[in-house]
């Protein structure tokens, strides 16, 4: 079960999309994408409040860029093509079906017609 993180800015409940650091040695404010996990000197920031930062007088805001979301890989889409044309392939012959579920009476691609004799 994953845990939604909340901005960090009080009274706000909406869903945290950005993290925001201080690198105090660079007078810099760092906003970037939601660290992987909450750590105690930084604050996550939802995308309203992302978006109205700013720092103290004389201090810089550097805004990383939010990565996009992977997409399938090369490999996810040929090992997807693969499962379906093997899908696609006549198997070999099926043994019937035992008296007490039926027996197989046609084939339609992946699916069997079955019936049943009472």
């Amino acid at each position: 079960m994953s845990h939604v993180r909340r901005c960090s800015r009080t009274a706000c409940g909406r869903q945290a999309v950005m993290t925001l650091t201080y690198v105090y040695a660079d007078q810099t404010a760092v906003l970037g994408p939601l660290s992987t996990y909450a750590e105690p000197h930084a604050y996550d920031l939802c995308e309203a409040h992302s978006e109205r930062l700013s720092a103290p007088r004389g201090w810089e805001v550097l805004r990383l860029a939010q990565p996009e979301p992977p997409g399938p890989s090369n490999d996810d889409l040929l090992a997807l093509a693969d499962a379906v044309r093997e899908a696609g392939r006549p198997g070999p012959p099926r043994r019937p079906l035992s008296e007490e579920t039926g027996r197989e009476t046609g084939r339609r691609g992946h699916l069997r017609v079955l019936s049943h004799d009472s």
